[in-house]
């Protein structure tokens, strides 16, 4: 009751429950169980939305976002070595002969 509270509060030893340990390892072992359950129903939902999303880029024959990035960092790479002007235009002839 409550004067074993009490004797806990003003820092006496708490009686030890035999069964204490093994208590806390189910505790512990519920609660790992718990978040795998969780983890493997959010895995579970987002396969079903990117199922979703690849129909919709399929139907309007859109790119992920990683795919878009990779040809615009492709494309980037193809002009000349980090110029950032236009190719320079052969000299016509006549001109600074």
């Amino acid at each position: 009751g409550a004067t074993k509270d009490m004797g806990k509060m003003l820092g006496g030893e708490e009686e030890k429950d035999p069964d204490a340990q093994k208590k806390e390892e189910e505790r512990q072992e519920a609660l790992r169980q718990q978040e795998e359950e969780r983890k493997a129903k959010h895995a579970r939902m987002e396969a079903e939305r990117e199922k979703v999303r690849q129909q919709i880029r399929d139907k309007y024959g859109l790119k992920k976002k990683e795919e878009k990035e990779a040809e615009e960092k492709a494309a980037l790479e193809q002009p000349c070595e980090g110029s950032l002007t236009r190719p320079k235009k052969a000299i016509p002839a006549g001109c600074g002969d």
